[in-house]
C-alpha cells in the first residue's frame, strides 16, 4: 500500500487542495492575473494549463465538506427532511393541479383544498420556491414555474418530443418559448442579451473554434454557419482565415441589425434562414451548426438535418458544435453536475437534451447513413466539442 493510500481520506483531500491551489496560485501570479476574490470588482480567469488543478480543488473541497459532516448532517445537506417533506406535501395534496396555468392562486385558497392551515401551506410552498418550484408573482399568490409544470407535462405527454408539450408550454397557453418570445419583443430582447452574456464566458470563447480545427487545410472554401447569437464566432473565423467565404445564417431580426466590419464585407454575408426549410446554399464545403441541436428533440433534429441533405455535395463537411454530455465519472464532478442540470433545463423548456458523443453520432447517422463521422474534437477548457462528419454520395459499408 502506498503512503498516500495509507493516509486518512481527509488528509489526502487536504493535500490535494493545498497542492492544486498552490499550482493555480502560481499560474495566476506569474501572469499577473487577479486572484479569486468576493470583491465587487473581482475578475480572474484560470490559465488552461492548470484547469485540472482547478477541477481538483473544486471537487476535493466539496468532498471534504461532505466527509467532515456527520452522516445525518450529510443526509440533511443533500436531502434534508425539509426538501422531501415539502415535495411530499405538494404531491400528496396534488397542489400543482390547484395552481392555474398562466394564472395564480392565493396560499389561502390552496390551504382550503388541503388539510393544512394557510400558515403551513405558505411556509411549505415558500420553501419550494427556493428550489424554483412555484413562484410568488405577487405577495400571497402562487404561480407555476417550468419546474413545477414539468412533472405534469411528463404525466400528460409521456415520451413527447414536441416543443409545445413541456412544463414551459403548460405554463404559457401551450406556446413554445420561441412563440412566446415572438409575441413579446421586450422579453425576446432580454433573453437574447442574456444568452450573449452567457456565451461570453471563457469556456465558450472563439479560440476553441478557430484554433482547434484545421481551417487552413480547406483552402478556398465556403462555410455556411448557423448559430443565432454566436455570429461573433464566424466573424472571428473570417478574420483569421482569409481564404474562407462565410455565409452567416440566422434569425431575421438578427440579420436586420447585423453589421459586418468593412474589411470583411467581401467574404462575409448574412442570410435569414429557418433550419427546418430546405438549405438554400447548395454545394458549400462546410456546414457548421453551433449550439443548435440541444434545443430540439431527436424528431426535430432529424427534420432539421433532412432539410440540409439536398444541398450537400460529395465530401462536404458537417460540423456539429455542442456540449458533449460526459459519461458518468469521466470529468470533474462539478462539471458533470452542471451539464446534467442543463440537460434537465433543456427538457423542461424545449423537450430538448444534451447528448453524449455516441448519441450525437447515432442521431446524425439515422438521418442518413452517408454521413460519416471523421473526428471528434474536445478542446481542453471548452464547454463545447466538435463532431466532424463527411458526406459521401455512397453510404459507407
Amino acid at each position: 500500500m502506498s503512503s498516500r493510500e495509507s493516509l486518512p481520506r481527509i488528509i489526502q483531500l487536504a493535500n490535494t487542495i493545498s497542492a492544486s491551489a498552490a499550482m493555480v496560485h502560481e499560474a495566476l501570479a506569474t501572469r499577473n492575473i487577479s486572484f479569486p476574490s468576493f470583491d465587487e470588482d473581482a475578475s480572474y480567469s484560470i490559465p488552461l494549463e492548470v484547469s485540472k488543478d482547478h477541477d481538483a480543488v473544486l471537487d476535493a473541497t466539496a468532498e471534504l465538506h461532505d466527509l467532515l459532516l456527520e452522516p445525518l448532517n450529510l443526509i440533511h445537506r443533500h436531502c434534508g427532511h425539509n426538501n422531501p417533506v415539502c415535495m411530499l406535501a405538494i404531491t400528496t395534496f396534488d397542489i400543482a393541479s390547484m395552481v392555474p396555468s398562466n394564472g395564480k392562486i392565493s396560499f389561502g385558497d390552496i390551504s382550503k383544498q388541503t388539510p393544512m392551515t394557510e400558515e403551513v401551506t405558505t411556509r411549505l410552498l415558500r420553501h419550494a420556491m427556493t428550489m424554483r418550484i412555484f413562484q410568488e408573482p405577487d405577495p400571497g399568490m402562487v404561480a407555476h414555474t417550468a419546474a413545477s409544470k414539468m412533472v405534469e407535462a411528463l404525466e400528460k405527454w409521456p415520451g413527447s418530443q414536441e416543443p409545445s408539450e413541456t412544463g414551459y408550454s403548460l405554463n404559457n397557453h401551450l406556446n413554445t418559448l420561441y412563440e412566446v418570445f415572438g409575441k413579446d419583443s421586450k422579453r425576446a430582447g432580454r433573453w437574447e442579451r442574456g444568452m450573449q452574456v452567457f456565451g461570453q464566458r471563457p469556456q465558450f470563447g472563439p479560440s476553441y473554434t478557430t484554433d482547434y480545427y484545421d481551417w487552413a487545410s480547406l483552402g478556398q472554401a465556403q462555410v455556411v454557419f448557423f448559430g443565432p447569437g454566436n455570429e461573433h464566432i464566424s466573424l472571428a473565423l473570417a478574420k483569421q482565415f482569409s481564404d474562407l467565404n462565410i455565409v452567416i445564417q440566422t434569425l431575421p431580426q438578427i440579420v436586420e441589425n447585423s453589421t459586418v466590419p468593412e474589411e470583411l464585407q467581401a467574404k462575409v454575408t448574412f442570410m435569414s434562414h429557418d433550419l427546418f426549410n430546405q438549405q438554400p446554399v447548395k454545394g458549400a464545403d462546410v456546414y457548421f451548426l453551433r449550439w443548435c441541436l440541444h434545443n430540439w428533440s431527436n424528431k426535430y433534429c432529424t427534420l432539421m438535418l433532412q432539410a440540409l441533405v439536398p444541398a450537400l455535395k460529395n465530401k462536404a463537411r458537417l460540423i456539429i458544435q455542442e456540449t458533449i454530455m460526459p459519461e458518468p465519472g469521466t470529468v470533474a464532478l462539478w462539471k458533470e453536475k452542471n451539464t446534467r442540470a442543463t440537460d434537465i433545463n433543456m427538457a423542461a423548456a424545449f423537450n430538448g437534451q444534451e447528448r453524449t458523443e455516441s448519441e450525437l453520432e447515432s442521431l446524425i447517422k439515422q438521418v442518413d447513413s452517408r454521413f460519416n463521422l471523421c473526428r471528434v474534437i474536445e478542446p481542453p477548457g471548452s464547454a463545447l466539442g466538435m463532431l466532424e462528419f463527411v458526406w459521401m454520395d455512397q453510404p459507407s459499408e
